[in-house]
């Protein structure tokens, strides 16, 4: 039965670190004494070390230990032995690179399936759709391939930002964007906004958080989606 919360975000304005969406860890992660952090999306640039120890301040709080996945000798055993997993936020394309490179992406996959709790934020929350196509990162690196970990049979845009009509910008807006991909593919986007996250609960995926999520289907108008619904026959 998965247990695993995709959050848009780890920040919120004004806020520290993961503030917002701690109070539900603890129950995401019952039972977990220690859970691995994957630090490869690397936000900034930082190090691996310096993401790591940001992150153990934040859980530091709910007393829960982390250590981050480049301290392990090996990487697959890493994940194999986990008692729970977060994988955080920053470059969606290093991240896939890193996680084809070092062989996990598969028992990844297969460990969440399997019922390890599983926190992702941002591109940490991309990884599990069908795909990372709807990233909204830069391609600094080209990995081995866009497929991802199809925790949910949709693909998902974190950070998702309504076209905001005062501005004098005239680029692309963000459903535009969406609207590009699904020329070329067809499973459904949702589009998450800040603050806002999905609870997978066994084969059920629940919009949480205070905002709506906006739902875009290949070749149909975009529809508002409340907190609460579930979205597990989103396809």
């Amino acid at each position: 039965m998965k247990k695993v919360i995709l959050a848009s975000t780890s920040t919120l304005h004004n806020q520290d670190y993961l503030e917002y969406i701690l109070p539900e860890l603890p129950n995401l992660y019952k039972g977990c004494k220690e859970i691995v952090f994957i630090p490869y999306a690397r936000p900034g640039g930082i190090s691996h070390e310096e993401y790591t120890d940001r992150v153990k301040k934040a859980f530091e709080t709910i007393e829960i230990s982390v250590k981050g996945i480049h301290e392990f000798l090996n990487p697959i055993e890493a994940i194999k032995k986990a008692e729970g997993i977060f994988t955080g936020g920053g470059n969606t394309f290093l991240l896939v690179s890193e996680l084809y490179r070092n062989s996990i992406i598969s028992i990844l996959k297969e460990k969440v399936e399997n019922g390890t709790p599983y926190l992702g934020t941002s591109a940490g929350t991309n990884i599990a759709g069908l795909t990372m196509g709807t990233t909204n990162d830069m391609p600094i690196v080209y990995p081995k391939s866009f497929q991802t970990l199809g925790l949910v049979p949709f693909n998902i845009n974190p950070h998702y930002l309504d076209p905001d009509l005062n501005s004098t910008h005239k680029g692309e807006t963000r459903e535009t964007r969406i609207n590009e991909f699904h020329h070329f593919n067809s499973q459904p986007v949702v589009g998450l906004r800040e603050g806002s996250w999905l609870a997978l609960e066994g084969d059920d995926v629940f919009l949480r958080g205070e905002l709506s999520a906006r739902i875009f289907k290949t070749g149909q108008t975009p529809i508002e989606v409340t907190s609460g619904t579930n979205l597990k026959d989103l396809n």
